[in-house]
């Protein structure tokens, strides 16, 4: 009986020891892809700041336009 148990624990054992291993190998996993995920997140913030710059930019000209189309029109009259 005793030796049975012990087969039992040892297979006990490895299973846990299985199973630790490959919560090891899911946890570098998700680390690696979370810190690619944090690094694309970052490209993706950096990029809409410049997009947003430019759409400010674009804006203030298309403002400027108006105006100066207003001033001549205004002129006209």
């Amino acid at each position: 009986m005793s030796v049975d148990n012990n087969e039992k624990e040892e297979l006990d054992l490895k299973q846990l020891e299985a199973r630790v291993e490959e919560l090891i190998d899911t946890c570098a996993a998700l680390k690696d892809e979370n810190q690619s995920l944090r690094q694309h997140q970052g490209s993706l913030m950096s990029e809409r700041a410049k997009l947003i710059e430019k759409t400010e930019l674009a804006r203030n000209r298309v403002e400027a336009m108006i105006n100066r189309l207003k001033a001549m029109e205004s002129s006209h009259e």
